[in-house]
This record gives C-alpha cells, sequence and structure tokens, in this order.
C-alpha cells in the first residue's frame, strides 16, 4: 500500500533512561505501553513504544547501554497534542510530578496558544488548546 492519509507513523528517537521516560510520557501523559524489549545481546538496544492502541502514530524511544546515543533535542524539536479546549493544569502538573520541566517557547505561537514541557531527554511537548483541522 502506498503512503497515505492511513499510513503509521512512528516517531522515534533516543533516551538516556527509559525509565524516565515512561513516568512522563505514561504515567504523566498518559500514554499506553504499547511494547517494551530488552536488549540482552551485542548490537541489541532496549526499546519502549508508548501511544494510544486506537491512534494511527506512536513514539518509540530506545536505548543502547553499550552504545547510547545522547539525545540531541533542540528547541524546535516538538511533539504537538491538539487538545481542543483549555490545557488542565492537573496535566501540566502531573508531567511536571513525572520529570517534565515546563518551559517557554522561542516561538509566540506556542506560547499563546499552549503550554510547553520538556521531558526527561529534553524533547519537548506542545499541549495546544487549539483543535486540528486540515480544511
Amino acid at each position: 500500500m502506498p503512503f497515505d492519509g492511513r499510513s503509521h507513523i512512528r516517531i522515534a528517537r533516543p533516551s538516556r533512561d527509559l525509565a524516565a521516560a515512561e513516568r512522563f510520557w505514561a504515567d504523566g501523559l498518559g500514554l499506553n505501553v504499547l511494547w517494551r524489549a530488552e536488549g540482552g545481546h551485542p548490537g541489541e538496544h532496549d526499546l519502549l513504544m508508548l501511544g494510544r492502541p486506537e491512534a494511527g502514530w506512536h513514539l518509540e524511544l530506545v536505548h543502547d547501554p553499550g552504545s547510547p546515543v545522547e539525545p540531541r533535542p533542540t528547541e524546535e524539536d516538538l511533539l504537538v497534542v491538539y487538545l481542543d479546549g483549555p490545557v488542565p493544569g492537573e496535566l501540566v502538573d502531573r508531567l511536571e510530578g513525572h520529570g517534565g520541566k515546563r518551559v517557554e517557547s522561542p516561538n509566540p505561537y506556542w506560547n499563546e496558544w499552549g503550554v510547553t514541557v520538556e521531558d526527561p531527554d529534553g524533547y519537548r511537548l506542545v499541549l495546544c488548546r487549539r483543535g486540528w483541522s486540515n480544511e
């Protein structure tokens, strides 16, 4: 099947600490752990996949204990979640309580329309109060 609007998307990135990342993304944001694997042999890596079972995307976090890749996020590496309503203060508090750090965005759009929280690896999650429409 060619790439189209129903194609599943995987967002993959390195992580320093999969346990800390899981606390943020699963316990903080509320994503489900879809898959987990521990590399036990040279060249294999630890893997954590998070998302929603019904979604057409998931977040894959990897860590290779034998040859770790240091995450190098910039302030423009964003995962934006469109909430189509107010950003719940208790959600931001929960993210901060699970290893996140609320930060200002260099882009005033995200400061006006949402809240930006860095995960333990420094990648940014934007909770946007706007809805998404491609029309």
